[in-house]
Order: C-alpha cells, then sequence, then structure tokens
C-alpha cells in the first residue's frame, strides 16, 4: 500500500462531497435502482494527477435491505474530455483492500490520450477501505515487528502464532460485528451497480487488477446486460477462492523467488554471492535463520525478511534493490540495507492495517476455510517441502479465518455466456494469481480473448511498459477490438519485458510506469 495511496485517500475524506438519496430498493439480482442524487464532485487533484476529483456515495449496508443503514463509498475521477463520450471506466487495484482512488488518475494518464479523452476514468474504494465509511481496522500494529518466526518448528512458536490469528479474528469481531457480514465480494460487486447508477450510466466498463478480476467477473455474473467493456489483468482462478488460492500462491511464489535468486547468481560480479542458484538460496535461507536468531536493527526477523522478499515476487523491478540489501548483509555483515529496505517494502502502516483487514474480512467471508487447524498444519506441511520460500508465512497471513465471527458463503459461480467480448491479460510467470486461473476464466467467460505475456512474472502486466500488451488494451477501450479468437489457451501473445539490470549511480533501471503502477497494486493482492 503506497504511502501517496494513503495521502489521497485522507484528501478525499476531506474533500468528498456526499449523496443525499441511496439507491432504491433492489431487484431480484440487487439491482441498484434509478433515483439516485449524482455524486457532488470536487477538485482533489496531486502534483501527478492534476484533474482528479472526488466525491462520495451512500451506499446500504445490506443490499437486502436498501431503505436500512447506509455506508459510504469514497469516489475519483478524471473527467472526459473528448466530444466521443464512452461512459465511465472503473477501475480496481485488488485486494480485497486496496484503494482505487489514486488508481483512476494513474490509469487515465497511461492510457493514450486520445482513448482516456473518452471515458470519465473513475476509480473508488470500496465498502470498508481507505476513505470510504467506515474503514475498518480491526487490530493496529497486527504487523509490528518483531513477530514470532514464521515457521512453525515447535508446538510454542506455532501456538504464538495462533494466537496471534486468533487475537485479530476476535478485534474483527469485536469492533466490527454489525459490518462483517456484509464485507464480501457480492456487496462489493452491488456497489459497483450503485456507482453506475449514481453515474447515470446504462452499462459500465471495468478494468480490474487482481482480485479486481474476480470483483469484475462476479459483477458480470450478477449483472451481465451492464456491463460494456470487461478487462481484467492477472486474474484470480474462480474456482478454488480463497483457501486453495494461497496454497497453490504459495508453489509460485517459490518460483518466482528462485527466479529472482538466479538473477541474482547471474549477477556475481556485482553482487558477489555466488554464480550457482542453489549456492546463492542456501545464503538467503542461511540470512533468514541468523535473523531468526538476531533480528536487524531490532525490526528485521525471519517473518519480517519474508515480509520484505515477497514484493520480489509481485515485480521484479524491486530486484535490484533486494539484491543489494541481500549482498550487504550476507558480504559485508551490514544490516541497514536490509532494514531499509524492510522499511520500503515489509513494513505496513496505518494504510496496510486498513488494507489487511478488508482482507481477511472480504476473503474469509466469500468462502469456506477450514475450522479445524490440523487441516491447515497438514496442508502446509505438506506444500511447505515443495515450497519453502512463502507457505507459513502465507498461511498466517490467512489464519483469522479459522477462528472468523462470520459464517462464510458460497463462492459465485462466475461461469457467463451473456457478456460481450471480455479481455484478459495473464503473465505466465505471475506468482499471486498464477498462469492456470486465467485459463480457466477464459473458459468460463465465453467470448473472452486472453492476451498472454510468454515469459513474463510480475503480477500486473498492462500499463506497465509493454508496447505489445498496452496495445491490446488500448485498442479494446478505444472500439471493442479484440484478438482474433485461436480455440487454444492464448488468443494474442506478448513477448516479456527483459529483467532489469542492477541499480547504477543510485538510480534504478525498471519502467518508471511500472513501478508507480506497482506501488499502487501494493502485495498479497
Amino acid at each position: 500500500m503506497s504511502h501517496r495511496t494513503a495521502a489521497l485517500c485522507a484528501t478525499a475524506a476531506v474533500l468528498a462531497g456526499a449523496l443525499t438519496a441511496a439507491p432504491a430498493a433492489p431487484a431480484a439480482a440487487g439491482t441498484a435502482a434509478a433515483s439516485v442524487a449524482r455524486p457532488a464532485w470536487k477538485k482533489c487533484g496531486t502534483a501527478d494527477y492534476p484533474t482528479l476529483q472526488c466525491a462520495s456515495l451512500a451506499v446500504p449496508l445490506d443490499h437486502g435491505r436498501p431503505d436500512g443503514e447506509k455506508i459510504t463509498l469514497a469516489l475519483s475521477r478524471v473527467p472526459h474530455t473528448a466530444k466521443t463520450y464512452q461512459g465511465p471506466l472503473l477501475v480496481n487495484p485488488g485486494g480485497p483492500g486496496g484503494s482505487g482512488l489514486t488508481l483512476a488518475g494513474f490509469v487515465a494518464s497511461s492510457l493514450p490520450k486520445e482513448v482516456a479523452a473518452q471515458y470519465d476514468v473513475i476509480g473508488f474504494d470500496p465498502r470498508g477501505v481507505g476513505a470510504s465509511e467506515p474503514a475498518v481496522n480491526c487490530r493496529p500494529g497486527h504487523f509490528a515487528p518483531v513477530r514470532p518466526d514464521s515457521l512453525p518448528d515447535t508446538p510454542a512458536v506455532e501456538q504464538a502464532n495462533l494466537e496471534r490469528a486468533k487475537s485479530f479474528a476476535d478485534a474483527c469481531g469485536e469492533k466490527y460485528a454489525r459490518v462483517l457480514p456484509y464485507l464480501d465480494t457480492p456487496s462489493a460487486a452491488r456497489d459497483l451497480d450503485a456507482i453506475r447508477v449514481a453515474l447515470g450510466a446504462e452499462r459500465i466498463n471495468y478494468f480490474g487488477y487482481s482480485y479486481g478480476t474476480y470483483l469484475g467477473a462476479v459483477y458480470a455474473r450478477l449483472f451481465p446486460d451492464r456491463v460494456r467493456r470487461l478487462a481484467l489483468d492477472s486474474v484470480v482462478d474462480p474456482t478454488d477462492v480463497w483457501y486453495d488460492a494461497n496454497l497453490n500462491q504459495d508453489l509460485a511464489f517459490n518460483d518466482r523467488h528462485r527466479a529472482f535468486l538466479a538473477w541474482v547468481a547471474a549477477r556475481d560480479t556485482t553482487y558477489r554471492l555466488g554464480t550457482d542458484p542453489e549456492r546463492v538460496e542456501e545464503k538467503w535461507y542461511a540470512m533468514r535463520a541468523a535473523l531468526a536468531e538476531k533480528p536487524a536493527g531490532s525490526a528485521v526477523g525471519a517473518a519480517e525478511v519474508e515480509d520484505t522478499y515477497s514484493p520480489g515476487g509481485y515485480y521484479n523491478g524491486y530486484w535490484p534493490y533486494l539484491a543489494e540489501a541481500f549482498a550487504a548483509y550476507v558480504n559485508d555483515k551490514d544490516a541497514d540495507p536490509l532494514v531499509e529496505a524492510y522499511e520500503n517494502f515489509g513494513a505496513v502502516d496505518a494504510a496496510g492495517d486498513n488494507g489487511y483487514s478488508v482482507y481477511t474480512s472480504v476473503q474469509c467471508r466469500d468462502a469456506r476455510w477450514p475450522r479445524d487447524w490440523e487441516e491447515w498444519r497438514e496442508d502446509n506441511w505438506e506444500v511447505y517441502e515443495k515450497a519453502p520460500f512463502l507457505t507459513w508465512n502465507n498461511a498466517w497471513y490467512n489464519a483469522p479465518c479459522a477462528f472468523w465471527p462470520t459464517r462464510s458463503l458460497e463462492p459465485v459461480d462466475v461461469a457467463n455466456d451473456q457478456l460481450p467480448p471480455v479481455l484478459l491479460f495473464q503473465a505466465t510467470g505471475d506468482a499471486a494469481t498464477p498462469y492456470e486461473g486465467a485459463v480457466t476464466t477464459h473458459r468460463l467467460l465465453r467470448g473472452s480473448r486472453l492476451v498472454v505475456e510468454d515469459g513474463g512474472g510480475n503480477h500486473g502486466v498492462t500499463l506497465s511498459g509493454n508496447a505489445c500488451l498496452d496495445g491490446h488494451l488500448a485498442a479494446y477501450l478505444a472500439d471493442g477490438t479484440v484478438p482474433r479468437g485461436s480455440g487454444g489457451e492464448a488468443d494474442a501473445v506478448c513477448p516479456a519485458l527483459p529483467d532489469p539490470e542492477p541499480l547504477k549511480s543510485g538510480e534504478a533501471t525498471p519502467s518508471a510506469r511500472g513501478t508507480a503502477l506497482h506501488g499502487l497494486l501494493g502485495f498479497r493482492r
């Protein structure tokens, strides 16, 4: 979660114009009906996105009781400027728990000007997030260092982690018992329809990353006749939400971490950690073990170093920074760069606390999680044997769901044959949303098209510097053009961007746009 996003959330909260009426009673699918005041847009521009505007929208806490209690969604907008107007383009950065206010400015400024000018690009903080009210923050400081080692190799360490997870779930139940039953993806999808009504649009265009792809697919299932264009980047597998999805992530993140270590080994003249990837991997785990015994700077223990290096699984633009910190610790016994890397990539601020609270609230509510810890223990040790890098760290991240105070829903079946062509984007080596999920979604959304970044490993690939991918997105948003269906897994293939090179003179080599995007997408998304 970027600090800039948090700052914009605060700006939006101050400047947002309130709506005076909520959507009228929904139809069978939870439809928001038509008489509602339009958003009162006010300027909230930033140095990067000076034309950004903000507003707010009241929606029912429970869409099944449209006249009941209301909550507030924070909205942002970059208004269209062209004579040709193609309607609102709603954008979402993923999560669940990601703030989308700044993303509207990023998308509008990253698309070709002639395309962006034809849309009102609409960002929003989903229910519970950021500048939306109430913003959920179950247990501030839950990730304060130094946490127990994530590897539960003794009963005491396992118990300490279990107590942390249960304490978080209990705190959520105590503080937000009234709200938690309505923090779920179907409710968020119905919020999208309330936004559509407030904007006066018959149909919406939607562009989502990561979890935002699942939110978009659920919206399309509930309201297929209200979808004009649907672009989904880094696609969640809708058939394994969310327990199995996290186990599958563990395997993919381990592969991506090894790709990072191989990248380090190929640059031994810079990092002096050896040319054999397996030996470099041994040194990384030796660093982890040393930090478990003696945390760096009273801040970076074993769990925190995993937090620090997991962002490298999302975006290879961070690899040069992570490699420098690794090399300094191993070669020079200098922990300062590692502490700095933790502060930049791994530490959780107040916005991150909020994002995690919404993440757990939505994922624990959306689908069934095992309530018997023995099942978690057995499954995660089995995966750990193949994928030690992030398995137990990720297990504890999700463990509050074993103790969650609300019952779980059944996942939405997103299969759909009623949509206009949907455009999917996926890197073959994506760790957070593995490639197979995009293939599954391609099959479930009849008539969809899949654009693959062959050899890519980043999570969130469009508007990140790959001209081939961006060309497909721009053509789709310009006039609905999609690649011709091939009948196979991929309808179009783009080569991946090259991996970054080591830092030179203190400046990074990755795409500036890619770095900006991944700062907005955050992690664990």
